[in-house]
């Protein structure tokens, strides 16, 4: 089993970035803490994080025809990357998006995500532990 996990714009910046809302877990954590998480349960996984939209839609078309699972954090994307949207329901394999903050208690242009509808669940507000959950999910 092969599960795609990609992280959008600024999520480079964790553990610096805004730490009152996304805490002081740097991106390089979170990757090691999935990496120990799949092996545990025997499944192969890649990260993948970029800044620039068409990064992540190639990605996306590039990976997730091969993935079991994917689990993306769009970021700022989730909220109007239409993009984005239509290259994950190209993809026939189980989506996960996952937010370290609950969205729905944010800034109302937060609160929309155009990309949940193609996926089959949303994780959110449970800040990096989110990843581990769909992680679970998928494995399962």
């Amino acid at each position: 089993m092969f599960i795609l996990v990609i992280h959008g714009p600024n999520l480079n910046m964790l553990g610096e970035r805004e730490t009152d809302i996304y805490g002081t877990q740097t991106l390089e954590s979170i990757n090691s803490d999935i990496q120990k998480k799949a092996e545990s349960l025997g499944v192969s996984v890649e990260t993948f994080q970029s800044n620039s939209e068409s990064d992540i839609i190639e990605k996306i078309q590039i990976s997730g025809t091969k993935a079991s699972g994917i689990i993306i954090n769009a970021g700022a994307f989730t909220h109007y990357s239409i993009a984005i949207r239509d290259a994950l329901s190209l993809t026939s394999c189980t989506k996960i998006e996952v937010h370290i903050s609950n969205i729905h208690k944010r800034e109302a242009f937060r609160k929309e995500s155009v990309t949940a509808s193609v996926c089959q669940g949303q994780i959110l507000g449970l800040g990096a532990k989110g990843y581990l959950f769909a992680l679970e999910f998928l494995a399962s």
